[in-house]
């Protein structure tokens, strides 16, 4: 069994508010090396924590600021792609500009995120990537086609960088929260979130805990067997 380096460093994408904050601050708590990224400052002051300011659609700024992982730490261990964007809108309602981005955001940008971290980790012959899909996928919610459909993706995009770059010792992951209080569902209706978590084995709204156990899981030495899984949580 491959062992991670003892002074590892992750990248979480989307790390200004929400998940992605609480991942950052979770992991700086362990002692990680945190680099993250988000569009704007994410205010997150620590010595071990590094913000990069981009799009994780551009390529030129991705592939930049994996050079500067590159230069700086020496390698990269682990990559969570939890940047995202949602649409929650009726089909004939989204305007076409409403699906490039969500397409550009959480299916290209996370393609330029597992593409660029996999050449660094493909070095030292060790990885973990994590994806983010959504129970939006296995519940096929209406008024959600786009966010869904680019979330679809994602999780075929994991299935098959899994088997890609198994030789590697990289293993390609991802999780699907339940709803979880963040600015992704603030807009939605209580009542038809309370619908959603009527539909869960476990009927209550996720917290970040949730999500992050199931990382620590990936992210462990010990599961080098364990890739191209989607977990959802809730038990939709």
């Amino acid at each position: 069994m491959p062992k991670a380096p003892a002074n590892r460093v992750i990248l979480i994408t989307g790390t200004r508010k929400g998940i992605g904050r609480y991942l950052a601050e979770y992991y700086l708590g362990q002692g990680l090396q945190v680099v993250g990224c988000s569009r704007t400052a994410a205010g997150l002051e620590h010595p071990g924590y590094r913000h990069f300011c981009l799009d994780v659609a551009d390529e030129s700024a991705v592939k930049e600021m994996f050079k500067a992982i590159s230069q700086d730490y020496g390698g990269l261990q682990v990559a969570i792609n939890n940047a995202g964007i949602g649409a929650m809108n009726a089909a004939l309602l989204t305007p076409m500009a409403s699906v490039h981005r969500v397409l550009e955001v959480n299916v290209a940008g996370t393609f330029l995120v597992c593409r660029e971290a996999a050449k660094l980790m493909q070095k030292h012959h060790y990885g973990r990537i994590v994806n983010f899909t959504t129970v939006a996928v296995p519940l096929t919610l209406e008024g959600e086609a786009i966010y869904a459909a680019s979330k679809a993706g994602v999780e075929m995009l994991t299935r098959i960088l899994a088997r890609e770059l198994a030789p590697w010792g990289i293993t390609v992951n991802a999780v699907g929260p339940a709803p979880i209080s963040t600015d992704l569902i603030r807009g939605v209706p209580r009542e038809k979130l309370q619908d959603l978590v009527n539909r869960q084995a476990v009927r209550r709204f996720g917290e970040l805990r949730d999500v992050s156990h199931v990382i620590d899981f990936f992210m462990q030495p010990e599961s080098d067997f364990i890739t191209g899984q989607i977990v959802y949580l809730g038990g939709v």
